[in-house]
């Protein structure tokens, strides 16, 4: 059983930065107890998409095109969380953002077909 609790986001102008946290919980939980973990956003009237993903064991990750350069994924096990550093915030950023995660070995990171445990999201908005 794992849960997932998102926190960071807010309203910022473009330009700004943001930095999302996500909580992981669970009975003798640590983050190397699923194999990835990532974050998702979704904006009214848009499919969910992949943001940014990151294996818990290698710490590889997998950045969408539309924010490499900007965006950073970490995590820190010793907390049991991972984060989200998102600077030079543009307008189109703005959504509800959510961490995922799945146990899964053969999942698609940037998919979200491939997550089984979700957040209830955080939202972020960008301002011009």
């Amino acid at each position: 059983q794992v849960r997932l609790v998102e926190s960071g986001g807010g309203s910022v102008q473009a330009g700004g930065s943001l930095r999302l946290s996500c909580a992981a919980f669970g009975h003798t939980y640590s983050v190397y107890s699923v194999y990835f973990m990532g974050w998702f956003r979704q904006a009214p009237g848009k499919e969910r998409e992949g943001v940014a993903a990151i294996s818990t064991g290698g710490g590889s990750t997998y950045y969408a095109d539309s924010v490499k350069g900007r965006f950073t994924i970490s995590r820190d096990a010793a907390k049991n969380t991972v984060y989200l550093q998102m600077n030079s915030l543009k307008p189109e950023d703005t959504a509800m953002y959510y961490c995922a995660a799945t146990r899964r070995v053969a999942a698609d990171p940037t998919s979200p077909s491939g997550y089984d445990y979700w957040g209830q999201g955080t939202q972020v908005t960008v301002s011009s």
